[in-house]
């Protein structure tokens, strides 16, 4: 498939950019509704809703006053894709999810932007210099919890969408907007919505970027392995384990952290490891529980992992069998020489899985986004994310090829702003992220010329 990327220059074009512009306080002031809605991300099935069912409502009434037709629909656990992605039984009470379309004139592509409601916790609230749901602007930002991640796209998508529509600028394909629950958790929200039956020729997450262009993400793997030990009083020798002796399950937790080390090195070592876009895979430990009393031998000890892998490392269906599996040997080889270990091996508890991605930079999306970035004096990069996003969703399971383009996502100094104190957007980087969807929307939505490639692992 080829295209003619739209530009500065593009019959339309110069006015659409003009009539975002006249539109830029109404953008900053979308951003700053949705950063009033609390819709901070649930860490568990159990968690009630917070005002995520406000917001879709609110940006629904927004979208039918423009001229889309909107579905906002509340899954129901058994719509959600079989997937090791997601726990069973999963539900959405409180959570719904949006689709909102407007129609082209036909025989045109349709282009989806998605985007994710829900935020980090702004805790310690306390550190704020405002309050985190009361965006402010300051000195050209705009501050808040999620005006970064990723209200602000959201905003931007849906003015680009508005602007589009209110210059009767009829577009050949469909353009939808999608906008779900949970991808902080998850990603159960894109997931239940590709399990709806959302999905489009092609997919914009404008997740923040620095408006480059991202067409590749990790996966990641969470986990957990418990070590056993054996109770008994600290201040008394153990005596021997085979005869009944206290063992410390703490300190038999180190030999799996040190194989758990080797083993992140030698992925980080392995020449088929390196991807041109993203960072080596890694094993991280990130929690540690262990102990019941301070004077008792500890019977346990549990440690949380993050594991990150890349597209090359993930099995036929796109999921983390091998990695699982590479782990669980690497640990099972170290606990060989020690006796306890080899009788009361470590124990893995699997829990979120979610796939890596990849779309070819050769896809004519990486070439419309670019162009339309540099046609607004930007220099994009094509560039992985380290992390996941729901791009990798709807690449994966929704046969919906997708990329990143989004807002502010690095401080001057080179830190991100997402999921930090004082969390901000650069109010020029909103609008540019809106008038580069927008110029995407006129040239992904022409016609199809060539077929293009699918989207591989």
């Amino acid at each position: 498939m080829s295209t003619v990327p739209a530009t500065a220059t593009t019959p339309g074009a110069a006015g659409l950019l003009a009539e975002i512009d006249r539109r830029a306080d109404d953008l900053i002031g979308l951003t700053c509704d949705l950063v009033r809605f609390d819709t901070t991300v649930r860490g568990d099935a159990s968690e009630s809703a917070r005002d995520e069912a406000d917001l879709q409502e609110y940006l629904a009434g927004r979208l039918r006053r423009a001229g889309a037709t909107v579905d906002v629909f509340t899954p129901k656990p058994g719509d959600l894709p079989d997937s090791p992605q997601t726990p069973p039984g999963l539900g959405f009470d409180g959570r719904p999810q949006l689709i909102a379309r407007f129609p082209g004139t036909g025989g045109g592509r349709s282009l989806l932007f998605n985007g994710h409601i829900d935020v980090v916790s702004a805790e310690p609230r306390s550190e704020w210099t405002s309050d985190p749901f009361r965006a402010e602007v300051r000195d050209g930002r705009l501050y808040g919890r999620g005006t970064c991640d990723m209200k602000g796209g959201i905003a931007a998508a849906v003015i680009a969408a508005e602007t589009l529509a209110a210059l009767g600028i009829r577009l050949p394909g469909d353009l939808l907007i999608n906008t779900a629950t949970d991808e902080e958790w998850n990603g159960a929200g894109t997931l239940a919505s590709v399990g709806y039956g959302v999905r489009a020729d092609a997919a914009v997450v404008p997740e923040p970027t620095d408006l480059d262009v991202v067409t590749a993400q990790r996966g990641i793997l969470g986990g957990r392995v418990t070590v056993a030990g054996r109770p008994g009083h600290a201040e008394h020798p153990p005596g021997d384990w085979r005869s009944g002796g206290a063992v410390n399950a703490i300190e038999k937790t180190l030999p799996v952290l040190a194989a758990l080390g080797r083993l992140r090195e030698r992925w980080a070592d392995d020449p088929a490891h390196r991807h041109p876009l993203l960072p080596p895979p890694s094993i991280v430990p990130t929690t540690i529980k262990g102990g019941e009393w301070w004077v008792t031998y500890p019977a346990s000890c549990e440690v949380a992992l993050d594991i990150t892998y890349l597209p090359v490392q993930a099995d036929g269906g796109g999921w983390a069998s091998r990695v699982r599996h590479d782990i669980e040997r690497a640990v099972r080889d170290a606990c060989a020489g020690d006796g306890w270990l080899t009788a009361h091996p470590p124990r893995f508890t699997w829990d979120t899985e979610l796939p890596p991605a990849e779309v070819p930079a050769g896809h004519p999306l990486v070439h419309a986004l670019a162009s339309s970035a540099t046609a607004l004096g930007r220099t994009p990069r094509v560039l992985g994310e380290p992390s996941w996003t729901d791009a990798a969703t709807l690449t994966r399971l929704g046969n919906t090829p997708a990329v990143c383009l989004g807002p502010t996502a690095t401080r001057p100094d080179g830190s991100p702003t997402l999921h930090t104190i004082d969390e901000y957007i650069e109010v020029a980087d909103l609008i540019d992220t809106a008038k580069a969807l927008a110029l995407a929307a006129l040239s992904m939505t022409a016609p199809a010329q060539h077929p293009h490639p699918h989207p591989h692992a």
